[in-house]
């Protein structure tokens, strides 16, 4: 199933340039465990609540695979390039099968509820 690195960013101005030499970098890390980008750095469109920074979201095959490109040395070595000088959250999400209804979902969760 496919899973995702969703992160929220706040980078400061000026950009510092080990914040430019991970972003160099980080594409060539998540390569060989079938990573691409879905968007890199975007403000995005706050339609509920507060804007709380800039989005970047990866998909890989499955979570062992994010999981894998996380505990990697080559992303590793580069982590702190980022985390030194950009605050933020980052999570790896695994997502939903083919087929997904999320009113499954809910009927599951009211039978929880009642039991």
């Amino acid at each position: 199933m496919t899973a995702y690195v969703v992160a929220v960013l706040r980078p400061t101005q000026p950009v510092h340039p080990d914040v430019l030499e991970y972003i160099e970098r980080v594409q060539g890390t998540f390569e060989p465990f079938g990573g691409r980008f879905l968007s890199h750095g975007k403000p995005g469109e706050w339609v509920e609540g507060e804007r709380l920074g800039d989005l970047v979201i990866v998909e890989f095959p499955d979570l062992d695979r994010a999981h894998e490109w996380y505990a990697s040395d080559a992303y590793r070595e580069i982590l702190p390039l980022r985390t030194d000088h950009i605050p933020g959250e980052l999570v790896l999400l695994d997502g939903v099968p083919k087929g997904y209804d999320a009113a499954d979902t809910a009927a599951k969760m009211r039978d929880a509820g009642s039991a």
